[in-house]
């Protein structure tokens, strides 16, 4: 099976080497590895491994725990192959081939490119800053297939990109489209131990990019997210 992992390790030289032996002495085999964050001293890499399905995940953290300085911040299943920058641009190329169905392919795509379970397309009232006590409430006006019914949704006003966590340790990633209160929401359950790593602050950009690029493609057909349908005539 394929496995994200996220480790902070000291950013020094041959730090990533060893973390890379380890790996592959307790049978993972590296497909890729992405830096997310480097920072006074430390870095934050995801690893996407592919794991033998009978192994136990517990042998690859205490391996990975015995290095100095080595923290292990997160591992879960990852959806579909490793990703690529080429992945974002041929995503908005086939909003723009069909506009119709734009909302639905970014939905549909996200939880792949960003090794999430799944996404939605939330409605938020319109008038949600003037209420009192309901500021969070929207309703789904699309879902991707993994997507519980009802999907469990964060807090997502004020709208703006953000990463949260709720109390049962599921993490979300939020973006808004800027339009008619529809957000992207994109989510990592928790389903066991080891769990899911919340979405950094990278992870979060990339998102709040995609669904910026994607709100000027469809432009007006982002209102009709979510709207009833239109009566039939007599």
């Amino acid at each position: 099976m394929l496995l994200r992992v996220r480790v902070t390790l000291p950013d020094r030289p041959g730090t990533l080497g060893q973390v890379a032996r380890t790996m592959g002495v307790c049978g993972a085999d590296i497909v890729q590895v992405v830096v997310l964050e480097r920072l006074g001293g430390r870095a934050v890499d995801d690893f996407t491994v592919v794991w033998p399905g009978a192994a136990r995940v517990e042998r690859l953290l205490a391996g990975l725990a015995a290095i100095p300085g080595v923290r292990v911040d997160g591992v879960w299943r990852a959806i579909g192959a490793p990703t690529t920058t080429g992945q974002d641009a041929e995503l908005l190329a086939q909003v723009a081939a069909n506009p119709a169905e734009g909302v639905a392919t970014l939905v549909d795509a996200v939880p792949g490119l960003l090794a999430a379970d799944w996404a939605v397309a939330a409605v938020v009232p319109v008038d949600w800053a003037a209420r009192t006590g309901t500021t969070g409430e929207a309703t789904v006006g699309y879902a991707s297939w993994r997507a519980p019914v009802p999907a469990r949704l964060p807090e997502v006003t004020p709208l703006r990109a953000r990463a949260t966590t709720a109390p049962d340790g599921g993490h979300f990633a939020v973006a808004p489209f800027g339009r008619a209160g529809l957000v992207l929401v994109v989510a990592r359950e928790r389903t066991g131990t080891p769990a899911a790593a919340g979405f950094h602050a990278t992870e979060v950009d990339r998102l709040a990019q995609l669904v910026r690029a994607g709100a000027v493609i469809l432009g007006d057909r982002l209102d009709l997210v979510g709207a009833p349908p239109a009566a039939a005539n007599p």
